[in-house]
């Protein structure tokens, strides 16, 4: 099943956030959330602020039309928003282009992080080529290696002419400001890369109230990155909509929010969806250790027919669903 069919599609109505609060409550119009209002934290040893929450690029295939999407971007922007993540292969290098159309008037004011999934010199410049390209800007703030999954990636990447030197490269040119990587694959595979390079700025990696049973990010990859101080972006936090059978939305986004990271790529697609988001980041309390272990007992039987760990988390090494 593709990533983008009705049943990966987090939330189809406004407010779902509000789940819980009776008929009443939950035919009301939510509040409004209020244009820069969203609470931001200081992004590692980069010293650059971040709103706590940021549009994801890949989701924004799901807006269809390209125009749809620019419409989402913007809302973004003028909501207060100055994080937009992205990368080369999101929507055929379609949600490049949207943040090209959209940010380039204002890109001094927003944070755009891209992606390259090559692993060596030649090609990740290449991909870096087309990404200043499609973005219209000659920098990226934070570029990335994308979908880290093995040690064989790690292997080519540090090797001679592999896309470490295309990424060093990049940040003494100025084409990058600063650089990381990220993946959904294995922690363990996460810490490797840590250990195997010191001067990363940045790591990007699954933080979900259900992570915790199965090849735990939060558990093994989040320990040594606080420890290196690095800036630290939370991706699947509703579990790719799994999580939404048995949390809500605010339960799923504040969960991730209340672990140590800066910020986390939301995969909005609406405005609707937005407005949630930004509710919950706007009035974000952080979850006690028992909320959180609530929240986390709760959310394991998440995946298909109740099932959790790899029939959940398909994303991870030895994932079983399709």
């Amino acid at each position: 099943m593709g990533h983008t069919s009705k049943s990966m599609q987090r939330r189809v109505f406004v407010g779902s956030a509000f789940t819980g609060l009776g008929l009443t409550g939950l035919f009301a119009q939510p509040p409004k959330p209020k244009p820069g209002a969203t609470p931001t934290r200081v992004f590692g040893k980069t010293g650059e602020t971040l709103t706590i929450i940021g549009q994801g690029g890949a989701r924004l295939a799901l807006a269809r039309t390209k125009e749809a999407a620019r419409l989402q971007t913007r809302y973004a922007y003028d909501m207060g928003l100055n994080y937009f993540d992205c990368a080369h292969s999101y929507w055929n290098g379609q949600s490049e282009e949207v943040y090209g159309d959209v940010l380039s008037d204002v890109r001094k004011k927003v944070f755009i992080t891209t992606k390259s999934g090559k692993r060596t010199k030649k090609d990740a410049e290449v991909e870096l080529h087309a990404s200043l390209k499609s973005l219209k800007s000659d920098y990226i703030d934070l570029w990335q290696m994308h979908g880290i999954q093995s040690q064989n990636d790690i292997d080519t990447i540090l090797a001679p002419n592999g896309a470490l030197e295309a990424f060093e490269a990049a940040r003494k040119a100025g084409k990058c400001r600063f650089f990381g990587f990220t993946g959904h694959y294995d922690p363990d595979v996460h810490v490797s890369m840590l250990k195997s390079y010191s001067k990363f700025d940045s790591i990007l990696m699954p933080l979900h109230a259900a992570d915790h049973s199965y090849l735990s990010f939060e558990k093994i990859a989040l320990p040594e990155a606080i420890t290196r101080g690095i800036g630290i972006q939370a991706m699947k936090v509703f579990g790719n909509a799994f999580l939404l059978r048995v949390l809500n939305t605010e339960e799923c986004l504040r969960y991730a929010l209340s672990l140590p990271v800066h910020c986390a790529a939301v995969g909005c697609s609406t405005t609707g969806q937005m407005d949630d988001d930004l509710r919950i980041a706007q009035n974000f309390k952080p979850y006690s250790a028992e909320e959180m272990a609530d929240i986390r007992s709760r959310a394991i039987t998440a995946g298909p027919g109740g099932l959790q760990g790899s029939a959940l988390e398909y994303w991870k090494s030895g994932g079983v669903w399709k």
